[in-house]
């Protein structure tokens, strides 16, 4: 198998462009101040196993914590750690990919899409298991071990692909397009909560029209961009209020509210408690947990 190992310690860098011929390359990263380039139209998966690391795309920016991971397709990605840490990842062309897909969809150029989430169990297992077997010699354990980690992430993302079905256009190739430009809505706003990106917005980024983006989004996730965004929001908003002490005006102003009353009235109306009781709540959990 053509397989192409990466051990980075501290501040040291690795363009995946420069790279030659069509291998899979397996980064395990320690350490600050390392960077990873990986060109426009690779697929990757990125996984923290401690700490965290700074994502960013040609128009976004995030960061990838402990207990989630990343999966790209698309333009260019760099990946540069910025605190002590260690982290994975795996990255390639697609057609390196394709050679270990199974049999029905190593030519689909639709297996693998872009995600992000927590970390299922196999899928974790499957490229930890992989990266400690990657110094020995076996290639073919090696191409066993790459193909059951192409079939984890497979399951991971059936559930997005059953979306495919409902995106317009009358070929693959074309709903497949329209898949990946909404996902990549998806994306700008979740990294953009603070900014609140307006229709127009992300109707320039994806090169529709606001009304047709708004069509086709909730045709394809049965929400518009705004109600995903809102959601968003509750569960950010949630997570400050339960998991941090963090002063509610704070909060306010980091969630991009008008105002401490709008926010609680939002807080209250989705959650049916106020901040109040939310962290009264977290204390008494807190409390009988101790």
């Amino acid at each position: 198998m053509d397989l192409q190992r990466h051990n980075l310690h501290g501040s040291r860098y690795v363009d995946l462009a420069s790279a030659l011929g069509e291998r899979l390359h397996l980064l395990r990263v320690s350490g600050r101040g390392a960077c990873v380039d990986v060109p426009a139209g690779w697929f990757s998966l990125w996984l923290p196993l401690a700490g965290h690391f700074r994502l960013q795309a040609q128009d976004s920016h995030w960061d990838l914590t402990r207990t989630a991971m990343q999966a790209w397709r698309g333009g260019w990605l760099q990946c540069e750690t910025r605190s002590d840490g260690w982290w994975l990842g795996i990255a390639g062309p697609l057609p390196a990919w394709q050679r270990h897909l199974p049999a029905a969809m190593c030519a689909d150029d639709i297996a693998l899409l872009p995600m992000h989430g927590p970390t299922p169990r196999p899928l974790l297992r499957r490229l930890v298991g992989l990266v400690r077997d990657a110094d020995g010699d076996a290639v073919d354990g090696h191409d066993r071990r790459v193909g059951s980690l192409c079939s984890a992430v497979l399951d991971w993302q059936h559930d997005q692909r059953q979306r495919l079905s409902r995106c317009s256009g009358r070929t693959p190739e074309r709903r497949l397009r329209t898949l990946l430009r909404l996902l990549h809505v998806q994306h700008l706003l979740r990294c953009h909560q603070d900014a609140r990106l307006d229709l127009a917005q992300l109707a320039h980024a994806t090169g529709y029209s606001p009304g047709y983006l708004k069509q086709v989004f909730r045709d394809v996730f049965d929400e518009t961009p705004h109600e995903f965004a809102n959601r968003l929001r509750n569960q950010r908003a949630w997570q400050l209020v339960r998991g941090t002490a963090l002063p509610v005006h704070e909060i306010t102003e980091r969630l991009g509210f008008e105002s401490q009353s709008a926010f609680c009235r939002s807080f209250k109306h989705s959650f049916g408690v106020t901040t109040t009781q939310a962290r009264h709540g977290a204390r008494e959990t807190a409390s009988h947990a101790a």
